[in-house]
């Protein structure tokens, strides 16, 4: 399996899906949720993005179990998304349903899922989040999905990290590695919350996998951490307001993007 995110420098764009059928914010229509984020991802496109991935994060609040009309939505999304825009796609469904997640990206021709929880476990706002690496390969390798990259959180935002406290983020992303994760990511705090520099670079030193970068570049800070990581994932500063709730603000991608294509 050939890992294409490996010194990349790859700009991955978020899509923050609408509300999903069955969760408290839905509203209209699958249609008008397809249309949307086929919209985005060709504001995405035209900007020069690299890569794009869906997340249903409009779902609040997030729950430990994932109902079918969610996976199927989230596989519709990702089928039209990725064909309209003929662009590598990922995506990550929430809470955690990473075996959800891989069956929708292995229906949708998907190249990679996030994944939560993969190594060691956390508490999180919609609860506690064990260790999933060995199911979850597993389930990987039974539905032929091993081109389907997994790439892991590691000491995840919006999560409490005190059961572990003596395994530090460098231990974890070598647990992460050694139980195969095809790439880990460091975030900060919480979404948009810049990841912490040195620790980005602990961790690069540390793995011979790709290292991404998972909140908080902005077109400010984004020489620093392209120098270090393989790959940014970016959903707030691309909004508009740079906040995530709003639309995909097509003129700051193309600034953000021109700037990147300078710095590679």
């Amino acid at each position: 399996m050939t890992n294409f995110l490996k010194d990349s420098k790859s700009i991955i764009g978020m899509i923050h899906v609408d509300a999903l059928p069955g969760t408290p914010k839905y509203q209209g229509t699958m249609a008008d949720i397809i249309a949307k984020a086929k919209t985005e991802a060709e504001l995405y496109r035209q900007a020069g993005i690299d890569v794009l991935m869906i997340e249903n994060m409009h779902d609040v609040p997030y729950g430990r179990q994932v109902g079918p009309e969610v996976v199927a939505a989230m596989t519709v999304l990702g089928y039209e998304v990725k064909n309209s825009s003929g662009l590598r796609c990922g995506l990550q469904i929430l809470a955690a349903a990473n075996q959800e997640a891989f069956g929708a990206a292995q229906a949708a021709g998907l190249d990679f899922v996030r994944a939560e929880g993969f190594v060691f476990a956390h508490v999180a706002d919609e609860g506690f989040i064990d260790g999933c690496a060995a199911d979850l390969l597993r389930y990987r390798r039974r539905i032929g999905a091993d081109d389907v990259l997994v790439l892991t959180d590691i000491k995840k935002k919006h999560s409490a990290h005190a059961i572990t406290a003596d395994v530090d983020i460098v231990e974890t992303a070598h647990a992460a590695e050694f139980f195969l994760s095809d790439g880990v990511i460091v975030t900060g705090i919480s979404t948009g919350a810049a990841a912490s520099p040195e620790e980005l670079a602990q961790v690069k030193a540390a793995v011979d996998i790709p290292v991404l970068v998972g909140s908080g570049v902005t077109l400010e800070n984004v020489e620093h951490y392209l120098a270090v990581a393989d790959a940014l994932i970016i959903g707030s500063y691309f909004k508009t307001n740079g906040h995530w709730t709003q639309g995909v603000d097509g003129e700051r991608v193309e600034a953000f993007m021109e700037k990147v294509h300078r710095l590679r």
